[in-house]
């Protein structure tokens, strides 16, 4: 699979940093929660919502890409590659 880069506009860069910094956040309380020695149903508790909170910027990743990048291709051609490179990463996503 080609690498390219991508141009995202600054609120759709701002969403997604803010994403990943709280879900970032929620991975540095779920360690410190498990070196406190907290019970386990705390940590499974915000496990699930750290997961919850990756699913929730993969989709959005998952919505810009198709939206922007697949759906402003240059030519078909172009298109066809970007969405057989999305199959392959969301085939990845969903095992």
């Amino acid at each position: 699979m080609e690498r390219t880069t991508e141009e995202h506009t600054a609120e759709a860069k701002r969403s997604l940093t803010t994403r990943v910094r709280k879900v970032a956040g929620q991975l540095r309380a779920i360690e410190r929660m498990i070196e406190e020695d907290r019970d386990c149903s705390e940590i499974l508790t915000q496990l699930v919502s750290a997961r919850r909170g990756l699913k929730s910027l993969a989709e959005n990743v998952i919505q810009g890409h198709l939206r922007h990048c697949v759906g402003e291709s240059r030519t078909n051609a172009e298109a066809q590659r970007k969405l057989r490179d999305m199959l392959t990463v969301l085939e990845r996503y969903v095992e």
